[in-house]
């Protein structure tokens, strides 16, 4: 079992930056891929970002490729969300997953959730 609790999510304005934190509880925190999804209003929980268990390989959406960067500490049990240069379009909901199979984009592989942080960008 693994519990995930973001943090870090607030209003910045376009141009900005934010981390986002994720703390891990469980055993299998270390050998766990993790992802990053969001939620913006009205829309369908989408795919941000992933890492494998050891931080080595990493996956992007298009839409933040180049802007947020993922990482992981495993002493600290922690996934981190560095989002660069901020667009209104990223205003969501962000949430955390942890999944016991191997590194996905697909939201249906993770196991277990955060209950989200919001994220808003003014313009």
């Amino acid at each position: 079992q693994v519990q995930l609790v973001e943090s870090g999510g607030g209003l910045v304005q376009a141009g900005g930056s934010l981390r986002l934190s994720c703390a891990a509880s469980g055993r299998t925190f270390s050998s766990s891929a993790m992802g990053w999804f969001r939620r913006a209003p009205g829309k369908e929980r989408e795919f941000v970002a992933s890492i494998n268990w050891s931080g080595g390989t990493t996956y992007y959406a298009d839409s933040v490729k180049g802007r947020f960067t993922i990482s992981r500490d495993n002493a600290k049990s922690t996934v981190y969300l560095q989002m660069n240069n901020l667009k209104p379009e990223d205003t969501a909901v962000y949430y955390c997953a942890a999944t016991k199979g191997v590194l996905s984009s697909l939201k249906g592989a993770y196991n277990y959730w955060g209950q989200g942080t919001q994220v808003t960008v003014s313009s």
